[in-house]
């Protein structure tokens, strides 16, 4: 198989240095992996994430006019998301103390409860305006 500008091939470590890892590519050639496309995180030690002789995926990102073939190993694979799913609420589950209550209760003890935490946070904002305004004088 030719290596060609954007396919992913698999490669072997040859040498590790301060600025990438060179890899042997099928066919005999030789790629580098700067040391920017190793991972998705910061790469501060080239030898913390690849040992010599480790198999590796590669994607060839480009190959210049004298041959020398740029590799990316973070392109090779997706990004692992990070994205956390919000927690699953069982909506027909109902709170004891307002199971018996009627519609009317239900919502004066909503207000209520709204009305006491919108209480609470303007003193704690409030607070926070004095210790600001005594910091500046």
């Amino acid at each position: 198989m030719p290596v060609l500008v954007g396919s992913v091939v698999e490669g072997v470590v040859t040498g590790i240095t301060n600025f990438g890892a060179f890899i042997q590519l099928p066919e005999g050639k030789t790629g580098l992996v700067h040391i920017s496309e190793i991972s998705h995180d910061y790469v501060s030690k080239v030898s913390d994430y690849l040992k010599k002789d480790q198999k590796v995926k590669v994607k060839v990102i480009s190959i210049n006019d004298e041959g020398k073939v740029s590799l990316s190993i973070r392109q090779a694979e997706p990004k692992k998301s990070t994205v956390k799913k919000p927690a699953e609420i069982d909506w027909t589950k109902t709170d004891d103390k307002v199971k018996g209550l009627s519609f009317e209760d239900k919502l004066n003890k909503f207000l209520k409860d709204s009305g006491e935490k919108q209480d609470q946070l303007k003193r704690k904002d409030s607070r926070k305006g004095l210790s600001q305004k005594s910091r500046k004088a």
